[in-house]
């Protein structure tokens, strides 16, 4: 499975784009829409709860609930949870709970119990930061699973509906965060200009899921196979330094981000 996905300006653009999924017989289990909630939808106790990405997994996030019968849109249920660093986030279906457990939001164990039977091969964990980024940003985002034979269809209707691409909002993303982190690499006497696409793979393999929310001395092993895997892609380049500091401080970005959210 591959995760075709598209961000939304307005939500009910996105939730017409999951209508016609459904429509055209996209499975239940392989479609989700993800919108940012209301302070107001989520339980009082999930203010109290920390989310500092220094907890071990599971432990820096709350969860609202999962409520059944929801109206046709859903196809049988909403989620919402608090997403560190995002904040609170409903989705739909048990491929949504996938993406928010993905994100370090804690399911509780029915839904979890139910995750285990689900179809999440293929989830995209290494695009999750763009759709937490759109969130922030009151956009919605459309995920569906396709395989090799529906992936060209799944894509042509998110763009139909007015969908824009993950590509573009991981674009869209980068220049919004591309300033300071220029000036906060000249500091270091570097180039900006000759070492900024292996900063940014640096930045980007940090924010991935499953480097979240752990210790550096833990994540040291993932950080040196991503750094092994882009010095094969540019075999020769100065790419050790770079990646590095990229990665450290996509580190302290995530972080900044959890304290933030914890703020708000």
């Amino acid at each position: 499975m591959k995760a075709i996905s598209g961000v939304f300006k307005a939500t009910v653009d996105a939730e017409r784009a999951v209508e016609e999924a459904q429509r055209i017989g996209v499975p239940s289990n392989r479609v989700t829409l993800l919108t940012p909630g209301a302070l107001s939808r989520i339980d009082k106790q999930s203010k109290s709860v920390p989310v500092d990405t220094t907890e071990q997994p599971g432990m820096g996030t709350a969860v609202g609930s999962v409520i059944g019968g929801a109206a046709g849109l859903a196809g049988g249920s909403l989620l919402i949870a608090l997403i560190p660093g995002v904040g609170p986030i409903t989705a739909i279906g048990m491929l949504g709970a996938a993406v928010l457990t993905a994100a370090g939001a804690t399911v509780g164990a029915t839904t979890g119990a139910k995750l285990e039977d689900s179809t999440t091969a293929g989830l995209p964990e290494d695009e999750l930061f763009v759709y937490e980024d759109a969130l922030r940003k009151g956009r919605s985002v459309v995920i569906l699973l396709a395989d090799e034979e529906s992936e060209s269809l799944y894509r042509d209707l998110l763009r139909a509906e007015g969908a824009e691409s993950i590509d573009a909002a991981r674009e869209q993303w980068w220049i919004g965060l591309r300033s300071a982190e220029e000036n906060h690499y000249t500091k270091s006497g570097k180039s900006f200009s000759n070492d900024e696409k292996f900063y940014r793979m640096g930045f980007e393999a940090a924010l991935h899921a499953r480097n979240r929310c752990k210790e550096f001395d833990q994540i040291v092993g993932e950080m040196s196979a991503a750094l092994e895997d882009a010095q094969e892609q540019y075999p020769g380049a100065n790419v050790e330094e770079p990646f590095t500091r990229g990665y450290r401080r996509g580190r302290e970005h995530y972080q900044t981000l959890c304290e933030q959210s914890k703020a708000a």
